[in-house]
């Protein structure tokens, strides 16, 4: 494989995202592909100032953005130099989920994919679908980087703005209601069906 690819896995919180992603790094590794795991938002100072520092004026519109920012930086400084190297990135979110989420808190998910057009387009993305009851039910006891979505008449929101991406063709659906080993069963051969490999 010549050049690398990026692999995106997205869902709500409780969907398995992290556990898939980790499995497919360790089996990709196993069969000798370099791969690379990483995360949004990214940690960078843009998403810091904007939770510590002007909570009082967050917005649907300027979390968007200050994503968007992050987003690039990100690409920037991981995803591409990755791919570059021929490394299989798998990344755990990506501008679908500044779609998703700030489009259920009132910013036009179409505006949200226009200020994201500078993103690179993933060669595969994978939304992982649940019911949002069953999410919270998952994570229950757990902490959450973003405690403000963990409400489920939000992530109800969430989820159709989701389903809306992959109507759009923008996304492949998988249940994620069913057991992990189902579950990754099935984003495995997505992604080696997609990108072309045995893994």
């Amino acid at each position: 494989m010549s050049r690398g690819k990026l692999v995106v896995l997205e869902g709500i919180d409780g969907a398995g995202k992290t556990s898939i992603a980790y499995k497919l790094l360790e089996d990709l590794e196993k069969s000798e592909y370099h791969a690379l795991y990483t995360y949004e938002p990214y940690n960078t100072r843009y998403v810091e100032i904007l939770k510590n520092e002007y909570n009082n004026f967050r917005s649907a519109f300027l979390d968007a953005l200050t994503y968007a920012a992050d987003r690039l930086l990100h690409i920037e400084m991981v995803i591409d130099p990755a791919i570059r190297e021929g490394k299989i990135v798998v990344c755990d979110r990506y501008y679908y989920s500044s779609a998703a989420y700030q489009g259920a808190m009132g910013a036009p998910i179409e505006w949200i994919l226009e200020i994201n057009r500078f993103a690179r387009k993933p060669d595969i993305a994978i939304y992982l679908d649940i019911d949002p009851e069953l999410g919270l039910k998952r994570r229950r006891g757990l902490s959450s980087r973003f405690p403000e979505y963990e409400q489920l008449e939000i992530l109800e929101k969430v989820r159709q703005n989701y389903l809306y991406l992959v109507d759009k063709g923008l996304l492949i659906m998988v249940d994620a209601s069913r057991s992990f080993n189902e579950v990754y069963h099935d984003v495995k051969k997505l992604v080696a069906e997609k990108l072309r490999i045995d893994f």
